[in-house]
């Protein structure tokens, strides 16, 4: 079975994750098919925290691969955040103008 689950890289203490297509079989940090994007946990400003192609998981969804539970969290939070940007950068063009 397909799976979407992160991956670990960086330095001893200083986790970075990169999000991964891969069989279930392989090794977590091991082979993977395509990889989706990255989450850093210790990074100092929230843009560059996670970046993830959406698009991509949803075909790899609609295709049957199980997102792990702690993919589906950040998932769920990066969408959110994704949403509410716009809004924000539209405040701020207006507040601009103003």
């Amino acid at each position: 079975m397909v799976s979407i689950r992160l991956s670990r890289g960086g330095a001893k203490k200083r986790p970075f994750y990169h999000i991964v297509v891969t069989d279930q079989r392989n090794r977590r940090d091991g082979r993977y098919i395509e990889r989706l994007g990255y989450f850093n946990p210790i990074a100092v400003d929230n843009k560059d925290k996670i970046r993830i192609d959406v698009s991509r998981v949803d075909y790899w969804v609609s295709q049957g691969a199980q997102p792990s539970d702690r993919v589906k969290g950040l998932l769920k939070g990066y969408k959110k955040q994704v949403a509410s940007e716009p809004a924000t950068e539209v405040a701020k063009e207006a507040a601009a103008d103003a």
